[in-house]
């Protein structure tokens, strides 16, 4: 089964299932075997790429909602 990602009402994105996240360079971050983790939206945590719990000191706010991407472009 794929992951599962969330976008949460005012907070982070939370992952749920097996994945790797990596850096610029492809090295993964060490999870310690976890299976959910939340990434930060609101720009403001001291953990970057996790979540720290700054969106509720900073007053984070967006309301996700649902909506289909446009087909993606030809490759020139």
């Amino acid at each position: 089964m794929p992951a599962k990602i969330t976008a949460n009402k005012n907070g982070p994105l939370r992952i749920e299932g097996e994945f790797i996240i990596c850096d610029p360079e492809g090295k993964t971050y060490g999870l310690s075997g976890r299976t959910i983790i939340s990434l930060c939206r609101c720009g403001n945590s001291a953990n970057k790429p996790f979540c720290d719990g700054s969106h509720n000191r900073v007053g984070f706010q967006h309301e996700p909602a649902t909506f289909e991407l446009p087909p993606p472009q030809p490759k020139l």
